[in-house]
């Protein structure tokens, strides 16, 4: 055979073997798309499945509407634009020049406590909200403590809307409301139903255009005393186990706190001017040397956000207690754990100008 015909036959060998292959792997793609691989068929070819703590990839126009009920999916929808502060990406901001002391007044061995599970004392344990329709009836609200600081009704809350402690409840009675249809939150502090829910009497209440960047007027409380919104600052199951990924700032609270408040925040809640107390609005993150690799792959995704967009001072109350959403598929164990974090584990962000009147 001539040395151009052994090239040739060379080229056609080599052509017939691309080809063979390349069925074989269209092949078992195929019957793996169809669930029907063989155990073992080509497994040095198959894709493995993503580790659980590695966050979605969701193509722009693909994110689906929210489900609609108490603590339900909003299925990676984010809240407000991507500017907006609660977004912001705080890791590499600087620290302020007073964060020792600012942390000392919360408390430098304090521990980090979720305030959120499964149930507490008989009640869902955390701050609760609903997804509603935007069919969803209006009922009037009447507001006691700060009427002149609060948007007025209605608000289109559903007659068994979920209260922060339960029906009973004594303590905040948070109802957060998310209209999925108008994209519009409407929070209420110290809410109580009347005539079974056909109206409602608050202590405050807020509404924020979630497509917005709009602050509470200065000065102004909403249904936090930073004049924050609340629900976007939750802990929220959705997002650690479906979309494995925070991507926003979270809510704790403060033992003391000064009368002052930073941006975002618009209200203080405090008499103290003591420059080393917490202003509202202030925020701190998750040192970037803190080691989170022991840690479930669920508070991985917890601590990473801490570490990204940090978490805002929004009100008194116990030291560090991080907020979050109740819902019975959560591990009280688990988000236990996260109290080995103190508050030396912390640093603040460097903040803007305070305001004290």
């Amino acid at each position: 055979m001539s040395s151009g015909n052994r090239i040739l036959l060379l080229v056609v060998v080599a052509f017939g073997s691309f080809l063979v292959t390349a069925s074989l792997v269209s092949s078992s793609r195929a019957n793996k798309e169809n669930g029907n691989e063989p155990a073992g068929q080509l497994a040095s070819i198959s894709e493995p499945t993503p580790p659980a703590t590695r966050p979605r990839t969701i193509t722009p126009g693909t994110v689906p509407l929210p489900s609609l009920g108490p603590g339900a999916s909003l299925h990676g929808k984010r809240l407000f634009p991507l500017d907006n502060p609660w977004n912001q990406d705080i890791s590499n901001s600087p620290v302020d020049p007073n964060s020792a002391n600012l942390i000392k007044s919360i408390g430098v061995d304090d521990r980090l406590h979720p305030d959120f599970g499964t149930v507490w004392n008989g009640a869902p344990n955390g701050i609760p909200y609903v997804v509603v329709a935007g069919t969803q009836p209006l009922a009037p609200v009447s507001f006691r403590s700060y009427g002149g600081e609060s948007d007025p009704g209605p608000y289109p809350v559903p007659r068994d809307a979920p209260i922060e402690g339960g029906p009973n409840g004594t303590g905040d009675r948070h109802v957060l409301v998310i209209d999925r249809d108008r994209w519009k939150l409407y929070e209420m502090f110290s809410a109580a139903p009347v005539n079974n829910g056909a109206s409602w009497l608050a202590g405050s209440g807020a509404v924020f255009d979630l497509n917005s960047n709009a602050l509470r007027p200065e000065g102004w409380t909403s249904a936090d005393a930073a004049g924050l919104p609340i629900f976007p600052g939750l802990v929220r199951y959705d997002e650690v186990f479906e979309q494995r990924e925070i991507k926003h700032a979270l809510r704790f609270t403060v033992g003391r706190s000064r009368r002052a408040y930073v941006y975002p925040a618009r209200h203080f809640a405090s008499g103290d001017p003591d420059p080393n107390l917490p202003p509202m609005g202030m925020r701190v993150r998750l040192k970037a040397s803190f080691d989170i690799s022991s840690y479930s792959a669920a508070n991985q995704v917890i601590l990473r956000a801490l570490k990204k967009y940090g978490m805002f001072v929004a009100d008194n109350g116990p030291g560090w207690f991080l907020s979050g959403a109740p819902d019975p598929r959560w591990s009280n164990d688990d988000l236990g754990l996260l109290k080995n974090i103190k508050g030396f584990n912390f640093e603040v962000v460097r903040m803007g100008p305070v305001v004290t009147r």
